[in-house]
């Protein structure tokens, strides 16, 4: 059977259950991913002065091919986008600003530096997100950075997320939609503190001044993201969840959720309901923990699709914003982004081809066996029949077929860097 033909058929079973399918990939192709241009060099950015990588943050492996120029980053993301049904977006970081070889400091950094970002960006179609850079860098060796107890090197890390910010709205303006601009600090210690309420006395202090700085609302959504441990900060983090989410609250920000910052027994799907009872607008850092923060490619795991669910039965997918994180040297890069930024899209897919609405209904009557029933049932719906469609639709490779572009690309390209 043609895609077109096995479309057809799992479009009339989902219908009898009032799924409008055709409805559902019109929305699909409305939600945006924002994905990470990180993964594409490993998090090494394009700083002059480059510092080794540091933060609690690890990228293991030595698969060849990474970017090591901005272009090469910018043609490996076109690379994987080219596979990737939808129109999406891409976040980036501080260091990977061009300064055409000039050495600029961190709290230096002004939107002419990403000047070429935002031309390539209106030439995609993509809007942008960004995140100042708290890691990586002489004054956060020691792992503090804006709940630093030295005034000049937390004022240092202050003035950079004030600069980040006013980058992002500077990209608001010039694509037209606005950027999201999130801030984490590693700031933690690895053995257990004898005093955790100052640190965060500092960082509040800290975010208060950074948010007295205004920048228009219309072009830069600010976001604050929350980490449980780290590597060099087992103990302690000072940026915890309960803090972020209280300021965030508080003062009107948005709360960042990743999904490899709770402990282990913790999901980030079961958050995601209680939160939108408070909060206007959530964000996520889709990624994917093995025992700890290990940013492994994200998978269609039981774990996504729950996320997706929650994002679907809660009519939410307006109210939360979706990006990626995670990275993997070991494997192709251009890989790792389609197969991670595709699973996303598929678990949402998935979420919107289930009868949410009439599994609520079977919940609230207390008929939990008809219930479990059709959870189970629904797993294998002919729901690969769509997403093949849809992918032919969107104009990208169906199924595994993507894989041989991505080999060609690395005999053609990635071999030869």
């Amino acid at each position: 059977m043609t895609v077109e033909a096995n479309y057809q058929y799992a479009k009339s079973l989902y219908e009898k259950w009032g799924i409008d399918v055709d409805s559902v990939l019109e929305k699909l192709q409305s939600v945006p991913v924002s994905i990470h241009c990180w993964l594409g060099d490993d998090i090494g950015g394009f700083e002059v002065n480059k510092s080794e990588l540091s933060g609690g943050i690890d990228v293991t492996g030595n698969y060849p091919g990474k970017a090591r120029t901005p272009e090469e980053l910018r043609q490996d993301l076109e690379k994987a986008m080219s596979l990737i049904p939808g129109k999406h977006r891409v976040n980036l970081h501080t260091i990977y600003a061009e300064t055409n070889g000039e050495v600029v400091e961190r709290d230096q950094v002004k939107p002419e530096h990403f000047e070429n970002w935002v031309n390539w960006a209106k030439e995609q179609g993509l809007g942008l997100d960004f995140n100042p850079t708290l890691f990586s860098h002489p004054k956060a060796a020691d792992g503090l950075t804006l709940s630093h107890p030295d005034p000049e090197i937390r004022q240092f890390w202050i003035n950079h997320c004030i600069a980040a910010r006013r980058i992002g709205e500077y990209f608001g303006k010039e694509l037209g939609t606005p950027c999201l601009t999130n801030i984490w600090i590693p700031d933690g210690y690895k053995d257990v503190p004898s005093d955790r309420l100052t640190p965060r006395v500092r960082l509040k202090e800290s975010l208060d001044q950074i948010f007295a700085d205004k920048v228009d609302e219309r072009y830069n959504v600010d976001a604050i993201e929350s980490k449980l441990f780290g590597i060099g900060s087992e103990s302690y983090v000072v940026g915890s969840h309960e803090f972020y989410l209280g300021y965030a609250l508080k003062n009107n920000k948005l709360c960042l959720l990743d999904t490899g910052h709770f402990h282990p027994t913790e999901t980030v799907s079961n958050k995601i309901s209680s939160m939108l009872l408070y909060s206007d607008q959530l964000a996520l850092h889709v990624s994917r923990p093995v025992r700890w923060d290990s940013d492994h490619v994200v998978t269609f795991d039981d774990e996504l699709k729950e996320i997706a669910l929650e994002l679907v039965r809660n009519d939410a997918l307006d109210k939360v914003k979706i990006g990626l994180d995670f990275f993997d040297a070991s494997i192709n890069r251009i890989a790792a982004w389609t197969i991670g930024t595709r699973n996303m899209i598929k678990a949402l897919l998935f979420a919107m081809l289930t009868p949410n609405d009439y599994l609520k209904q079977l919940q609230e009557e207390g008929n939990f066996t008809e219930r479990l029933a059709l959870l189970e049932e629904f797993k294998t719906y002919p729901f690969s029949a769509v997403w093949d469609y849809y992918c032919e639709k969107m104009d990208v490779p169906v199924r595994e077929s993507w894989l041989e572009e991505v080999k060609a690309y690395e005999e053609e390209v990635l071999s030869k860097r």
